[in-house]
């Protein structure tokens, strides 16, 4: 069984970059599945059921903002700039530019 979160030979890489990669995998699914609830509640007409699937959803954004912390936590220069944009108010482009510009 491959995996395809690796672009080079596994082997090759350290058990920190293996780490990371895993980590990266779980957020990418946790966001795939944040979204999928999102579209299955918005079609979906049986409250007791939506109320079940916003319940799991907000369980999959939690492990989002877990993995995403876990990350920002080895990538200092991600966390910085994370920042910037984060939680502030105002124009979110210009936010991410000169955050971007902060950590340079």
């Amino acid at each position: 069984m491959g995996f395809d979160q690796y672009h080079e030979p596994p082997q090759e890489l350290s058990q920190e970059v293996r780490t990371f990669a895993r980590m990266m995998a779980s957020l990418i699914e946790e966001a795939e599945a944040i979204n999928w609830y999102e579209q299955r509640m918005s079609v979906e007409k049986d409250k007791k059921a939506k109320a079940i699937m916003a319940n799991a959803q907000k369980e999959e954004f939690k492990h989002f903002g877990m993995n995403l912390e876990f990350l920002l936590r080895r990538k200092k220069e991600w966390r910085e700039e994370l920042k910037g944009i984060l939680f502030t108010q105002g124009d979110i482009v210009k936010l991410g530019e000169k955050a971007e510009k902060a950590v340079d």
